[in-house]
């Protein structure tokens, strides 16, 4: 099965990714997209700390998960798709690669500039731009932190910021 979950969160690789998204979804792998830190590896290891015995940490460029998109959509073997900011999503979503995608925001912490929307979710107005681009390339974007969180639309995000 394809990629079963787009998530863009600055925590990146963390508990309620793994326990929560990765075992309620039945994960084998999670992709970390993040040009900064694909040529890491000593920053991977780091992340691989993290994941359980059974899932595989991808760290990908933009430009590297773009080719791999269709491959990995069409695999049985079952990923999550990991962003840690809205704008690497967004250069991934170019081109309608993304149409139709489901993308959920799962954690975008406080930082100067940025106002709470939800506990977990805080925008700024370059994240409401970004956001918006990201639905006219065709993506569904809504929050929800755990998977057994209300799902809240982008319309009501962004009437709360």
């Amino acid at each position: 099965m394809p990629i079963v979950l787009y998530r863009v969160d600055d925590r990146l690789i963390h508990g309620q990714v793994v326990v929560g998204w990765g075992t309620h979804l039945d994960v084998d792998y999670i992709a970390v997209v993040d040009d900064a830190l694909a040529p890491s590896e000593w920053e991977q290891e780091l992340y691989r700390a993290g994941l359980s015995a059974r899932m595989e940490g991808r760290f990908v460029t933009v430009q590297e998960a773009r080719h791999r998109l269709a491959e990995w959509k069409g695999s049985p073997v079952r990923g999550i798709l990991l962003t840690r900011d809205l704008e690497t999503m967004l250069r991934l979503a170019e081109g309608g690669i993304l149409d139709s995608e489901d993308v959920n925001l799962g954690g975008l912490h406080e930082a100067p500039g940025r106002r709470r929307v939800l506990s977990y979710l805080f925008l700024g107005d370059a994240d409401r731009r970004t956001l918006a681009a990201l639905a006219r390339a065709g993506v569904k974007v809504s929050a929800r932190d755990v998977p057994g969180a209300r799902r809240v639309a982008l319309r009501e995000l962004l009437e709360g910021s």
